[in-house]
């Protein structure tokens, strides 16, 4: 094997995760020929071809995919060693790797990064926003954050935040000229800016109101896969949007939008922090957790 067989093979790891040689390359600090030249002595050492290459996708040969599968709790196994010896430190350090949608970033990570990194100067966190619903453990993840409803039965869950609400929001221009809806099935009549999830799906708009509970395929005429992106559209008189409270309630207190559909929105279980039970909590992992507890408001017992 090369003189750093392990760095070479967290390198294989790395680039199969991402199908990319720049995203492995950031993920583990490293340029992208160094990243290259890691599987290119990888693959020469074990005399097979791990990846096929082209100018625009990089995929596991069948001998990479079986080597895959099988590193893949070894190199766990050793992270996890690795970052028990942080317990002997004096303050926990290492690397704490967080996904979680982008609607949630800045709306939990805002008012608890800045004090987690004063409290914690020898614990660097990546923390990667994406919309679609993923494997934190395939994917090389800490832990994850989604919604209550989304959070896998088999991870402990902890509350992160207060519980959440939903709001319908326009410009009053809009809702001047086209109405104001009083119930969902009149939202039939407007233009309504759609989000689609990552997987394709496009979602439904869900309201609640005693024991009434509504699904809701609106139609319009814009469609985007950001919620964010959705919010710019309202702003821009586009139509109606269904976003987090937290995302809009700056625009509502200005008077930029005004939400309708109050009583159809009521709060729900919010945002959980999660991570594999079966796996022990590092210390970076545990710091935040704590931290959690400590400042963050509607925290609970683990589930």
């Amino acid at each position: 094997m090369p003189p750093d067989p392990l760095s070479h093979l967290s390198a294989f790891a790395a680039v199969a995760r991402h199908a990319s040689f720049r995203k492995a390359g950031a993920e583990l600090g490293l340029s992208t020929s160094a990243v290259s030249y890691a599987i290119r002595g990888l693959e020469a050492r074990l005399g097979v071809m791990l990846f096929h290459r082209t100018t625009r996708s990089v995929s596991l040969t069948e001998a990479g995919r079986r080597l895959f599968e099988r590193l893949q709790p070894a190199l766990r196994d050793v992270g996890e060693a690795l970052a028990q010896m942080n317990d002997f430190r004096a303050a926990p350090a290492g690397t704490l790797r967080i996904n979680m949608p982008r609607s949630a970033t800045r709306l939990l990570m805002a008012p608890v990064l800045p004090a987690f990194l004063r409290r914690y100067p020898d614990i660097h966190v990546e923390v990667v926003d994406n919309d679609g619903l993923i494997d934190i453990v395939a994917d090389g993840y800490d832990a994850g954050v989604r919604l209550h409803e989304s959070v896998p039965e088999d991870m402990v869950a902890i509350p992160f935040g207060t519980p959440q609400r939903s709001a319908c929001v326009a410009t009053p221009a809009y809702l001047a000229e086209r109405g104001v809806p009083l119930h969902p099935y009149d939202l039939a009549m407007h233009d309504c800016i759609r989000y689609r999830f990552p997987s394709g799906r496009l979602y439904k708009w869900e309201f609640g109101r005693v024991e009434t509970e509504l699904e809701i395929d609106v139609r319009g005429r814009c469609t985007f896969g950001d919620l964010g992106s959705c919010i710019d559209a309202a702003l821009g008189g586009v139509g109606i949007a269904l976003a987090l409270h937290g995302q809009v309630e700056p625009y509502l207190h200005d008077g930029r939008l005004v939400s309708v559909l109050d009583d159809w929105c009521p709060p729900y279980p919010g945002f959980m922090l999660y991570y594999p039970r079966q796996r022990g909590l590092t210390s970076a992992l545990r710091a935040f957790i704590d931290l959690l507890r400590e400042v963050g408001p509607g925290l609970g017992q683990d589930r």
